[in-house]
């Protein structure tokens, strides 16, 4: 746990607090503070808005481009790394604040009474989850109101950050679904435009082929299998070239560079759902415990499974960011790939080179780049899944 940080506990605004110390060290107090209040106004947040997890992210990255300016790279990512591992410490002991406001419907939706039992399955989940967190913002509010209960604000304060995160985990399941709805669309309109460029190919292989059959070779084999990849692909192209938009195959694609360093996302673990669900639990097992000594057993099991709960967030995030690896790392020869394919396209067409030579490098070129947007789409779902799960600050707001 970093200096201040006791402070930080009985503010208000506890992760502001504990930012504007953390920074202080760095920038002094004043320019800590003015770091702040430039995040805030660049993001257009209210001046005082409650900060959270997500948002002490948001302010250290605009902090660390400026120090690459002043101490370098090296050192710069040294301070991010373990201000974030410090940062992680402390959302396990503090949780988001909570600001309510007035009770309303649970989980209100746009779509009429009547066609709620009617939505599709996979809505239900979100629904339940906002609900739930409407129930554990009420119950919160009931707590702070009854002063035989003020005692366990604490502890109710946690399960209301327990089920906001659970709405966003829905939230990020449908996100993830609409993302990988539109990264499909494009993979499909590279599959037709690279089978149209090995039609291409394969119309001037086949004429190439009957030239040395009428001369007297032998390629009468070959001929007959290149008529027919030819005749599957028409009847591939038939059937799917109306089915896309051409233009998605020429979208740009672009080298994604992701910070793939475990400790930039210490904080998956703390603000993980379960772990934030069973730290709940501990807590409201120790509020019993100090009532009702023969409930301490319950603690030690608390305990235990919240120490299970941390060990499998820190399984999901470490399968998280080895899928994010895999991908980058196979990216990166397909996307050089593309390039040498893409200067070799220029030189022949410079040169005038032969249409089948032609067509075949451009068909290689089509199928590189498709090969290397399936790997860049993975990175991306792997990225956006680490980043929606780290905080549902706003939720609380």
């Amino acid at each position: 746990m970093t200096s201040g940080a006791g402070h930080a506990e009985s503010g208000h605004d506890p992760y502001r607090e504990w930012l504007r110390t953390r920074l202080g060290q760095e920038l002094g107090l004043p320019g800590a503070e003015a770091a702040i209040q430039g995040a805030v106004q660049r993001r257009g947040w209210p001046a005082l808005r409650t900060l959270g997890p997500r948002d002490v992210v948001a302010v250290l990255q605009d902090v660390y481009s400026g120090l690459r300016q002043t101490i370098g790279d090296a050192r710069a990512d040294s301070w991010l790394q373990g201000t974030t591992v410090d940062l992680a410490e402390y959302a396990q002991t503090v949780p988001v604040p909570v600001q309510l406001s007035a009770a309303g419907p649970l989980a209100p939706e746009p779509t009429p009474a009547p066609l709620r039992w009617g939505r599709r399955a996979h809505d239900l989940p979100l629904l339940l989850a906002r609900a739930n967190a409407e129930i554990a913002a009420r119950n919160l509010a009931a707590v702070r109101a009854d002063a035989t209960l003020r005692g366990l604000a604490g502890t109710a304060e946690w399960d209301v950050q327990a089920a906001v995160a659970e709405v966003r985990r829905w939230e990020t399941e449908e996100m993830l679904g609409s993302l990988r709805a539109d990264q499909s669309r494009v993979e499909v309109a590279d599959a037709v435009a690279a089978a149209v460029a090995q039609a291409e190919w394969l119309r001037l292989h086949v004429r190439e082929l009957q030239a040395e059959e009428q001369g007297g070779q032998s390629v009468g084999a070959q001929l007959a299998h290149a008529r027919l990849t030819l005749t599957q692909l028409d009847a591939f192209l038939e059937a799917f070239l109306p089915l896309i938009d051409a233009d998605d195959a020429d979208l740009p694609l672009s080298s994604p560079q992701a910070r793939l360093d475990r400790a930039f996302f210490s904080l998956e673990v703390p603000l993980n759902p379960a772990v934030l669900r069973a730290r709940h639990a501990l807590k409201l097992a120790q509020w019993r415990a100090e009532a009702e000594p023969t409930a301490a057993p319950a603690v030690m099991h608390a305990q235990q499974i919240l120490t299970a709960a941390e060990t499998e967030a820190r399984a999901q995030l470490e399968a998280t960011l080895q899928s994010a690896r895999t991908a980058q790392a196979r990216f990166m020869p397909l996307w050089q790939q593309v390039g040498a394919l893409e200067e070799r396209l220029k030189v022949l067409g410079q040169r005038g080179g032969d249409p089948l030579s032609l067509a075949r490098v451009r068909l290689d070129w089509r199928q590189a780049r498709a090969a290397a947007r399936v790997q860049a789409h993975l990175l991306e779902q792997a990225t956006r899944l680490l980043e929606a799960l780290a905080d549902g600050s706003e939720h609380l707001q």
